[in-house]
């Protein structure tokens, strides 16, 4: 920078001969630029030529630098996110071509649930039927536990749709293993992707060590008579077999978590069942709905209704003796008592709902 003038104080009049120079000699309208002053003429020339400091210019190109450097450091961390999303991505499928991946001896693939299996169902569940989870805080954190559900919908979803709810509701991120009937383990690829998720057979064997290992046990104790009940009882809970599941929670000391699920007995309207095609296809039914099978494929796409699924407050078996789960008189009254419990919250859950489908 040139060195500043220096102007004498006893100068003035000069110095204002000067400035009223240079202010006629400019043209009308004009932008003039701010003279240079010196230390002398800094408190003089304050109250007329008002300058901003230097000291605020530098702060604020410094502010703009330093949103520079953060938004150049933001999108540098989402490329980052985008590589290390492309290597996870290239490295599961190493390992699945490789075969360098763990299954439990039930058939479960932890990673293929969590990679792919959830990420395929995750969009029914939030953006088709638009699931509200209640209560997930009454499923323990940690050990076994039975979860205990009612059935329907004419296709099992609705125990998909729980599994959702359990894996991504759950603080502990906790998988929910479910009792299966023996017609999905018969099923060509249905069989693969249930031992993949975690579904294993619906057998008190199974059951007790899934427990014993500090698993979440899901089951449905309706069975085919509430996913294949007439619409005319929706919401009415058959029984609840001869109370098997309750002998199981008792033998381990496992607490039961009674769950409610409204939304799914819409799916398919089930309004007659053919069981001339039930019998030479093998099924437990055959579904007639308004829309299946007359349109075809198109027929078999659900209804998207609004769900609500609600963990209810756990019931303790830890505190019985051992031989407790021999007594049939305690495991009708603790069957009885979750039937209950299950029937009254789906009562509750639909006078609190507003609509079918919103």
């Amino acid at each position: 920078m040139a060195d500043a003038k220096v102007i004498p104080f006893d100068d003035d009049r000069s110095r204002g001969n000067r400035r009223r120079a240079k202010t006629e000699s400019a043209p009308a309208g004009e932008v003039q630029p701010l003279p240079l002053r010196g230390p002398a003429a800094r408190e003089d020339d304050l109250e007329d030529d008002p300058v901003t400091p230097p000291a605020a210019s530098g702060r604020q190109t410094s502010v703009r630098s330093s949103a520079g450097d953060e938004r150049g450091g933001e999108d540098g961390a989402g490329d980052g996110g985008l590589e290390r999303r492309v290597a996870a991505g290239l490295s599961f499928l190493r390992r699945r071509l490789t075969g360098d991946y763990e299954v439990d001896d039930f058939g479960f693939d932890a990673e293929l649930t969590d990679q792919v299996l959830m990420s395929l169902l995750r969009p029914v569940y939030e953006k088709y039927f638009r699931v509200e989870v209640k209560g997930v805080e009454n499923i323990p954190a940690e050990g076994g536990a039975l979860i205990v559900a009612n059935h329907s919908g004419t296709l099992p979803l609705d125990g998909l749709m729980m599994q959702v709810a359990v894996h991504d509701h759950h603080p502990a991120d906790r998988h929910l293993r479910l009792l299966a009937a023996d017609l999905v383990f018969v099923l060509p690829v249905v069989n693969e992707l249930a031992r993949k998720l975690g579904h294993t057979l619906a057998c008190a064997e199974d059951a007790e060590r899934l427990l014993a290992q500090g698993e979440l046990v899901g089951v449905m104790p309706e069975g085919f008579k509430g996913i294949g009940k007439p619409f005319g009882e929706r919401y009415k809970l058959q029984r609840f077999g001869r109370g098997g599941f309750v002998s199981t929670a008792l033998r381990q000391g496992a607490p039961i978590v009674p769950c409610s699920i409204v939304g799914a007995e819409e799916i398919y309207p089930m309004i007659g069942n053919s069981k001339t095609l039930a019998r030479l296809l093998g099924f437990p039914y055959f579904p007639l709905t308004p829309t299946f099978p007359w349109l075809g494929p198109l027929g078999a796409v659900p209804l998207p209704t609004k769900w609500t699924i609600q963990f209810g407050e756990p019931i303790p078996t830890d505190g019985y003796a051992p031989e407790a789960a021999e007594d049939p008189v305690l495991m009708f009254n603790l069957t009885d008592q979750v039937r209950e419990q299950i029937q009254h919250t789906l009562y509750k859950l639909l006078v609190q709902r507003r609509s079918v489908f919103f």
